[in-house]
């Protein structure tokens, strides 16, 4: 099974029949986000079994020069505060400095999952696209994960992400909660959660390379 074979089982359902036409309609009538050439850049980017990792986002930035597919992810020189405060705990529990732009391609390419459960929104818009059927589709996704042979941490910030720990019933992975790193409550319990160890921990007491979370400076 690859990320493709699962996109054909999804595109085969009535459901996703209905979303790709209501995502369509969207992009022909209005600005929205990512660019369509980049709503499934998460799959693309990590090989469904080099998935090491999987951290869940809501759903894409909504404002211009962000959203690329990956959660969490942008390309732009101003970072969302939420970015900010991912690379504020990533400093402190790593204990190593973290200077670096937002775009987490790299981390893609380690095999950490940015997934985000609605792949698209509408500009200015936050969950506008949460109603079209996405849920249904990333759901399917997470329990294809929980299925996995390999061991995988999920990275569940917040209480949307948090409702998906349902999905998760394999002992072979890790799931690690917390509260969301927006500013509205990163102090309520994501600074200090140690995530990233965390994970690390876990893959290497299974045999697996660590995440290098820092990104060196001259790497794209």
């Amino acid at each position: 099974m690859t990320w493709q074979d699962f996109i054909k089982e999804e595109s085969e359902k009535q459901y996703y029949k209905e979303l790709k036409q209501k995502v369509e309609a969207e992009y022909a009538q209005h600005t929205c986000y990512p660019p369509h050439k980049n709503i499934y850049h998460a799959f693309s980017a990590t090989p469904l079994d080099k998935v090491k990792v999987v951290i869940l986002g809501q759903d894409p930035y909504h404002e211009p020069h962000q959203a690329h597919g990956l959660a969490f992810s942008v390309l732009c020189p101003d970072l969302p505060p939420s970015l900010i405060n991912i690379y504020k705990e990533m400093e402190s529990d790593l204990g190593i400095p973290i200077r670096q732009d937002g775009n987490l391609d790299y981390l893609a390419r380690q095999g950490v999952l940015l997934l985000n459960t609605s792949l698209t929104v509408r500009e200015h818009a936050a969950n506008s696209h949460s109603n079209f059927g996405w849920s249904i589709f990333t759901d399917n996704c997470i329990r294809l994960l929980d299925g996995l042979p390999q061991p995988i941490v999920f990275i569940l910030w917040g209480r949307n992400a948090i409702a998906k720990q349902s999905l998760l019933t394999n002992p072979n992975h890790l799931v690690l909660t917390s509260a969301h790193p927006s500013p509205l409550s990163a102090s309520r319990g994501f600074f200090g959660s140690r995530p990233f160890s965390k994970a690390n921990a876990f893959l290497a007491s299974k045999g697996l390379e660590p995440i290098k979370w820092a990104k060196a400076f001259n790497n794209s």
